[in-house]
């Protein structure tokens, strides 16, 4: 088995920040760095050992051959990964970036030598920075693991184990699949929560003074920091438009069966049978898989196992344990 790495945090935002208290209660030695002055002093008052100096937290890394987690907003990797080559260009590196395709791309231009095995740990809160974090941010949550056809398994069993020890289960699956997939359960309703928050607001005083619990739930993640979707929305631009083209055709039919019929029949019970799938895979039993990482074709079966819905609950030796409906 592979030895327990130390672990290098990069950003200390709301899930760099939880990952840097996460790890360290696992036991693993952890450090992290973050260009935030707030964050970071924050953070070593909490007793974590920070600094602002990124250069020197990657040469740390270097020293010690830790897992460099990046886990900061997308359009900032690219300088990010500047740093990386210079400082610690062979080390095993992940992220938390909620875009793979461009992180992927941006990682063979800018840090070819690094070991990169993607990550987007599906949990969070519509808060923001350091102060936001919490030990057990990711307890139970699903976490991409980024499997691609270079992929390099040890070095994504080393991730997956980091992923296991704080409390997550890993999804394996390749970019595109992962881009396609958070446009539907992520960007696209941070998007309707943006419009439906500007519409309600478009209300007025007596609007806001009737809105009650479908319109907190509904707009719930326009909190979020504006900077922080755009990031990962525009991001994932190419995956996102053909989902946006297809939510605005429902939304097109909705508008013409309510003008020509005024019935929304369709509409209203297509959505409560996607509610009803969302708590029916949830609910539904699983059974054991077991996946071995020395077979040769292991990374299709790690990314056949994803896109079923399955994930990995604990890894034994060169063998992934999992689970799938």
């Amino acid at each position: 088995m592979a030895p327990v790495r130390d672990v290098c945090v990069i950003g200390l935002g709301l899930i760099g920040g939880s990952l840097l208290r996460a790890s360290a209660a696992s036991g693993r030695t952890t450090w992290g760095a973050a260009v935030s002055e707030v964050d970071a002093d924050a953070a070593s008052r909490a007793g974590y050992d920070v600094t602002t100096d990124v250069e020197a937290a990657l040469h740390r890394a270097a020293a010690a051959d830790a897992v460099v987690v990046l886990a900061v907003p997308l359009p900032a990797v690219e300088n990010l990964l500047r740093l990386v080559a210079q400082h610690a260009a062979h080390c095993l590196l992940t992220d938390v970036v909620s875009v793979k395709g461009p992180m992927l791309d941006a990682v063979r231009r800018r840090a070819p030598y690094t070991r990169y095995v993607g990550g987007h740990p599906m949990t969070g809160t519509a808060e923001s920075g350091w102060l936001a974090g919490e030990e057990a941010l990711f307890q139970g949550a699903a976490w991409v693991v980024g499997v691609e056809e270079d992929t390099d398994l040890e070095a994504w069993a080393e991730v997956t184990r980091l992923v296991l020890d704080v409390g997550a289960f890993a999804v394996p699956l390749p970019a595109d699949s992962h881009d396609e997939a958070v446009a539907r359960i992520s960007h696209l309703p941070h998007l309707f929560a943006a419009i439906l928050a500007t519409v309600g607001a478009q209300g007025g005083p007596l609007a806001m003074s009737l809105a009650a619990g479908s319109y907190r739930d509904g707009t719930r993640v326009a909190g979020s920091s504006p900077e922080l979707v755009r990031a990962m929305t525009e991001g994932n631009r190419d995956a996102l438009l053909p989902i946006v083209d297809e939510a605005l055709g429902r939304l097109g039919a909705a508008r013409g069966s309510l003008a020509s019929t005024g019935g929304l029949a369709a509409t209203i019970n297509a959505g409560h049978e996607g509610a009803l799938a969302l708590s029916a895979a949830r609910d539904a039993a699983r059974s054991g898989v077991r996946i071995s990482l020395t077979a040769p074709d292991a990374r299709d079966g790690l990314i056949a196992l994803g896109e079923r819905g399955g994930h990995i609950t604990s890894l034994d030796e060169d063998v992934a344990v999992g689970e799938v409906n």
